[in-house]
C-alpha cells in the first residue's frame, strides 16, 4: 500500500520537466511574437504612435498601405523565401537550425533591407530616422552573414538589440522623453534573449554576439547617416 501511494507522487525529475515545460511554452510564444522578421514593422508602428506629426502629409489610407508594404517586404517575402527553400529541399528545416541553412535567407533579407533603405531616402513624407534604422538592420544582416561562417549568431538577439537601440536613438533625435518606451524595449530584449536560451540551442556567446551586432549596427548607421 505504501508503495502504491509513493508511486503516485511526482519525482524530482518529473517536477523539473513540468517546470521546464511551463517556461518553454511562454518562451516559444515570445519567440514567435517577437520574431526578427516582425521587428521592422513593430518599429514603424512605434513611430506612427510616438511621432504622428511625421506622417501628417499622407492620408490614413496611404499610411495603412505603407504599413502593409513594410510588413510585405520585410516579413512576408523573406519568410516565403525560407518556405520555398524548405519545400525545394535546399533546407532541412524551416527553422534554419544550421549555419549552412541560414546563408541564403541572410542574402535575401539583406536585399529587402537595402531596398527599404533606398526607398526611405526617396520618401520625404516619412520620418528621417527610418533611413538610419533601415541601414542599421541592413548592416546587421551583413555582419550576421560574416559571423555565420564561425558560429550561429542569434537573429532574435540581433533584431531586439537593434530595435532597443533604435528607440533610444529616436529619443535623442526627436528630443523626446521616451523613458517608459526605452524601459519596455530593454525588458523585452532581455525576455527574448532569455527565451532563446530556453527554447533554442544557442550558446551564451551566440546570443550576446547577436545583441552586440544589433546595437553596434544601429549606432554606426546613426553616426554616418544622421
Amino acid at each position: 500500500m505504501q508503495t502504491e501511494i509513493s508511486s503516485t507522487q511526482p519525482t524530482p525529475a518529473n517536477q523539473e520537466a513540468s517546470h521546464s515545460l511551463w517556461l518553454r511554452i511562454p518562451a516559444k510564444i515570445i519567440s514567435y511574437l517577437l520574431h526578427p522578421l516582425f521587428i521592422p514593422t513593430y518599429v514603424f508602428l512605434f513611430l506612427v504612435y510616438q511621432v504622428p506629426y511625421e506622417f501628417a502629409g499622407i492620408s490614413a489610407y496611404q499610411l495603412n498601405l505603407r504599413i502593409f508594404s513594410i510588413f510585405w517586404l520585410t516579413a512576408f517575402f523573406p519568410a516565403f523565401a525560407v518556405f520555398l527553400l524548405w519545400r525545394l529541399k535546399f533546407s532541412e528545416s524551416i527553422f534554419l537550425r544550421t549555419q549552412k541553412e541560414r546563408i541564403v535567407p541572410y542574402v535575401i533579407t539583406m536585399f529587402f533591407y537595402w531596398w527599404m533603405y533606398y526607398l526611405s531616402r526617396n520618401f520625404p513624407d516619412q520620418p528621417a530616422v527610418l533611413k538610419f534604422f533601415y541601414m542599421g538592420i541592413f548592416l546587421s544582416t551583413v555582419f550576421g552573414l560574416i559571423l555565420n561562417n564561425y558560429f550561429k549568431i542569434s537573429l532574435h538577439a540581433m533584431a531586439m538589440g537593434g530595435a532597443m537601440t533604435a528607440i533610444i536613438l529616436f529619443a535623442f533625435y526627436y528630443r523626446l522623453s521616451l523613458g517608459s518606451s526605452i524601459s519596455i524595449a530593454t525588458l523585452l530584449t532581455g525576455i527574448v534573449c532569455t527565451s532563446r536560451f530556453l527554447v533554442s540551442d544557442h550558446t551564451q556567446k551566440e546570443v550576446y554576439a547577436g545583441l552586440i551586432v544589433g546595437i553596434v549596427s544601429q549606432l554606426i548607421s546613426y553616426w554616418f547617416i544622421m
